[in-house]
């Protein structure tokens, strides 16, 4: 069981190798395609990369910062914690 954590007050608790999305769409992150292509979800994870899977073809593509930045739509979360703001 991992947990996300958004700005630092909003606490999500999220199975091993579990979506993002649905903690991010509950914390009021912005969605759109969900495809990865529109880059509308790009969160800034500011603890915890490590913890998360690795990018996709399509975050490749599109983020500038990967050492900052993920697509909520397009990634999960291996194990432990992660905090992200948006």
């Amino acid at each position: 069981m991992g947990k996300l954590i958004f700005n630092d007050d909003e606490v999500f608790d999220l199975e091993d190798n579990g979506s993002i999305k649905p903690c991010c769409e509950d914390a009021g992150v912005p969605f759109a395609c969900e495809e990865g292509v529109c880059g509308t979800c790009v969160v800034e994870v500011t603890e915890g990369m490590e913890n998360l899977s690795e990018f996709t073809q399509e975050e490749i593509d599109f983020l500038g910062e990967k050492d900052r930045e993920r697509l909520a739509c397009q990634c999960r979360l291996k194990s432990g914690t992660v905090k992200v703001e948006f």
